[in-house]
């Protein structure tokens, strides 16, 4: 299949940050969708920020993407880096009830924190290749979801890994003014070589670019 080269210049930059209680895995969901591997050990997370080019829908956008520290006593450092974010995926764990019971709490400090009564985000529902442990139904998901208007999609990071590409990509398609999707929607699908990662500096400090 053809592949397009990355454009240079003039691309639009989405800034994502990923929330969520610890240990529901927001970093392992990072790292699979920017590096495609699977960390299975938990590391508590202060933060971490990455920078990938992506094609999506024919469109080169660069995704700036900052993983949050679940922990409460990072939380003042949490709604700095809100007040960045053009979009947020709020991650909890299929297997941890308290988790799925936070996503009001996160929802809520979004649209303070942006003072909007709604504003781009994704509800993801991970682990769920951990069947036998699962607490959270999918019906419960949908039903938090269309609560906040918001979509819904569930995940796994563990390889193979299950819609993690697409929860990113998800929310980017928020960002893309409707009349450029509908110009792309017919476009055929393409994919970006491989390549290594450098450091960089973005928005939140250092940084992985691929």
């Amino acid at each position: 299949m053809a592949t397009s080269a990355v454009p240079s210049d003039n691309l639009p930059t989405y800034k994502l940050v990923v929330v969520g209680d610890g240990g529901v895995g927001k970093s392992a969901l990072t790292i699979q969708f920017f590096q495609k591997i699977f960390v299975p050990d938990y590391d508590p997370t202060i933060e971490d920020s990455y920078l990938k080019h992506t094609e999506i829908d024919g469109q080169w956008a660069i995704l700036d993407v900052l993983d949050t520290a679940g922990q409460e006593e990072f939380s003042a450092m949490r709604e700095q880096y809100m007040r960045t974010g053009d979009g947020f995926l709020i991650v909890f764990s299929v297997t941890d009830k308290a988790s799925f019971e936070h996503v009001d709490r996160f929802h809520q400090l979004i649209l303070r924190v942006k003072d909007r009564w709604s504003f781009p985000m994704i509800l993801v529902a991970n682990k769920v290749d951990l069947v036998h442990l699962r607490k959270v139904t999918s019906e419960q998901g949908r039903e938090m979801a269309a609560k906040h208007s918001i979509t819904y999609i569930e995940t796994s990071a563990k390889d193979p890994p299950m819609n993690v590409d697409k929860a990113f990509h998800e929310l980017v398609r928020l960002f893309i003014p409707p009349r450029t999707r509908f110009a792309l929607y017919f476009a055929p699908s393409t994919e970006k070589p491989r390549g290594t990662c450098r450091w960089e500096s973005c928005t939140f400090g250092p940084v992985s670019i691929c």
